[in-house]
């Protein structure tokens, strides 16, 4: 198989698409976190998968930027740098809940269940140092940044518009959702992980389309 820069296109899609049902399957039956439950094995797959699911997701917006960089202009590159980087922090959240806070859990719950408060919306009783910022540098980078993103793919004209329009209001109802109890903070994924499952499959069909374009293109050409 020859790697062109469609298909590297079209398998960023993918990548969104797997990132959104990974980001809406993980949340599905979550248990209450506290320094308990983060020492199981369903809460070590779970979050083994969100780094994952935050890896995809890097994929698919690198996709989405660089298939249309002059459409999405100053205002997309900003948006996609932005989100990005509350990715990345996702993605390092989920690696220390998945690697890190179990064993700190055994001998300092207290601690651990700080950090968890701190990652899920909510306020440490103790110090856990940086991490305090680091969550709301997070949160805000994940609000902001799809909120520009998805405003840019919009105006851009080229993937799914309601696809777009979800992902820059998901900011939007994330920062409502964030201000309720963990039954409710649990439906944050759905808004951005549908949109990222729609954005995915629209840019994967509309590279799969021009493929087919330039192939029929350039039959055309040839029994000229």
């Amino acid at each position: 198989m020859i790697i062109t820069t469609n298909r590297l296109t079209a398998a960023s899609g993918v990548c969104a698409a797997l990132a959104g049902a990974i980001f809406i399957g993980v949340q599905i039956g979550h248990p209450h976190l506290d320094a308990h439950s983060i020492q199981t094995t369903e809460m070590a797959v779970r979050d083994t998968l969100k780094v994952a699911m935050a890896a995809l997701a890097l994929a698919g917006f690198t996709g989405m930027y660089l298939s249309q960089v002059r459409r999405n202009g100053v205002l997309g590159l900003i948006g996609y740098l932005v989100l990005s980087a509350g990715y990345l922090m996702v993605m390092g959240t989920a690696f220390v809940a998945a690697f890190v806070i179990p064993s700190v859990a055994a001998s300092n719950p207290e601690y651990a269940n700080d950090v968890i408060a701190a990652t899920t919306g909510g306020s440490p009783v103790g110090d856990i140092g940086a991490l305090a910022m680091v969550a709301k540098i997070q949160g805000f980078a994940y609000l902001a940044g799809g909120l520009i993103f998805g405003i840019a793919l919009f105006r851009a004209r080229v993937l799914a518009r309601w696809a777009t329009l979800l992902l820059a209001a998901g900011g939007l109802v994330s920062a409502a959702l964030s201000m309720m109890p963990d039954a409710f903070y649990r439906l944050l994924a759905f808004p951005n992980g549908i949109a990222m499952i729609g954005l995915g499959v629209s840019l994967w069909v509309s590279r799969r389309n021009l493929a087919v374009t330039r192939t029929g293109a350039s039959y055309a050409s040839a029994i000229r």
